[in-house]
């Protein structure tokens, strides 16, 4: 525990286990074989209550904030900003930029499970106030990658058919 450290201390800690944290998540997302964040597994499904999209569209009004977050594109990456015109698009573009949602998606939900380190060494008050700023500063980034997700899977049925 370091409840015997300042108020200040406590709060630098806990800010440097966070990002501690999720620099380790990260690294093992990038680490982990591509097939682990396959679409095709139940975590990436799409969900019932999500509505086919219309939940993050009507209820989380996502399109008002979604590009007001910061987005990391790797080396490699993707992003929906540069995607090619639709004549362009080929199927495995589609599919790899979906599995990427997944591969992100999993990287912000591991970034949630941080109250674990919280709980083990903080006082319930500051367990309580940093989990939940790890949780509500991840949940945006996971309703992002599942809303677009939604959208390149419809993108890759109409592209299907127009093959």
């Amino acid at each position: 525990m370091i409840a015997n450290l300042s108020a200040l201390q406590i709060i630098i800690t806990n800010i440097f286990l966070i990002i501690m944290w999720d620099l380790l998540i990260f690294l093992l997302c990038i680490k982990l074989d591509k097939r682990f964040f396959s679409p095709d597994r139940k975590l990436f499904q799409i969900r019932k209550w999500e509505k086919d999209g219309r939940f993050y569209t009507d209820v989380l009004h996502i399109k008002n904030w979604k590009d007001l977050l910061p987005q990391h594109i790797g080396k490699n990456g993707f992003s929906k900003r540069s995607l090619p015109k639709f004549s362009k698009l080929s199927t495995s573009y589609i599919k790899e930029f979906i599995l990427e949602t997944c591969r992100a998606e999993w990287n912000h939900a591991m970034c949630c499970l941080f109250p674990i380190v919280s709980f083990s060494i903080n006082t319930w008050d500051y367990a309580l106030i940093f989990s939940f700023l790890s949780i509500i500063t991840n949940l945006p980034f996971i309703f992002i990658q599942r809303y677009n997700r939604i959208r390149l899977k419809k993108l890759l049925h109409r592209r299907i058919k127009t093959m």
